[in-house]
């Protein structure tokens, strides 16, 4: 049986389905209600990682554990020993953990202290272990879902800074092989699409997935600033800007790690774009 938190997100979403379309058990927790849909050989359970006693319900009996943290719990809640112990007393064997490219790139920013807190307490664990360190997702575009599709406009910062932003299917993809397949032990993969793109390149692209030009505006850093700091912590949408803005030499770079474990290459901005039109359309 497998454990997948963050189970109704981008990534955890799609990880349930392909791991019981593999004739996994899945146990799925999420702070949301389940999807609509079929279900078979999953059992939902309202939870969150963030609520250690609250996860022993759905580790009982599980020998891996899909590890995500999801929203305020990036920079806020209990100490990640908490979650361990829990995790230890069931008796399971492996953890996949989602962290951040950020993370690692960028060791002294606090945006992503309490990932690195994480990272140490999943190596310390005695548990069997993957880290997957994405860089940039693909779908941060649907935050401009509602310009897209009332005034085909995408206003973003930095127009013309390029980034290899994944796909969350492939995350979701690599964290399946990894929870399922040996020979992952201890490896840490930075996971990224395929070549850089910049959020005018977006823009072109969901241009050509809707057959429709889709204007792009590019707004001021403090523009900016002060639309994300609406729904994220100041020290979030600093860190995140900082990368947006000024990415370092191995945030730009591609890795190889997607096709690594997958034996396929990463999917690219526009692959994303066409299976998500609904959202902009």
């Amino acid at each position: 049986m497998i454990t997948v938190t963050g189970a109704t997100g981008n990534i955890g979403r799609t990880l349930v389905e392909m791991l019981a379309a593999g004739g996994e058990e899945v146990v799925a927790v999420s702070r949301r209600d389940r999807p609509a849909g079929p279900a078979a050989g999953v059992r939902w359970l309202r939870g969150s990682a963030g609520d250690a006693a609250g996860m022993r319900a759905a580790l009982d009996g599980s020998r891996a554990l899909f590890l995500l943290l999801g929203g305020e719990l990036n920079s806020r809640g209990e100490s990640p020993d908490a979650l361990l112990d829990v995790v230890a007393g069931a008796g399971v064997e492996r953890i996949v953990l989602v962290s951040s490219q950020a993370g690692a790139t960028r060791p002294e920013a606090p945006a992503y202290a309490r990932l690195r807190a994480f990272e140490a307490a999943v190596r310390a664990s005695g548990r069997e272990f993957t880290i997957l360190r994405p860089g940039g997702f693909a779908s941060n575009a649907l935050a401009w879902a509602e310009s897209v599709r009332t005034r085909r406009t995408v206003l973003a910062p930095f127009g013309d800074v390029a980034l290899p932003v994944v796909d969350p299917a492939d995350i979701a993809a690599v964290a399946a092989a990894t929870l399922r397949e040996d020979g992952h032990a201890g490896r840490v993969y930075e996971l990224t699409g395929p070549e850089p793109i910049s959020p005018r390149g977006q823009a072109r692209a969901l241009s050509a997935a809707l057959g429709e030009e889709v204007a792009f505006v590019e707004l001021s850093r403090e523009e900016a600033h002060a639309a994300m700091a609406r729904f994220m912590p100041e020290e979030a949408v600093t860190g995140t800007l900082d990368v947006l803005g000024e990415p370092l030499p191995a945030e730009r770079r591609v890795s190889p790690d997607v096709e690594t474990v997958l034996h396929r290459p990463a999917a690219p901005f526009a692959s994303w774009a066409a299976r998500n039109l609904p959202a902009f359309a």
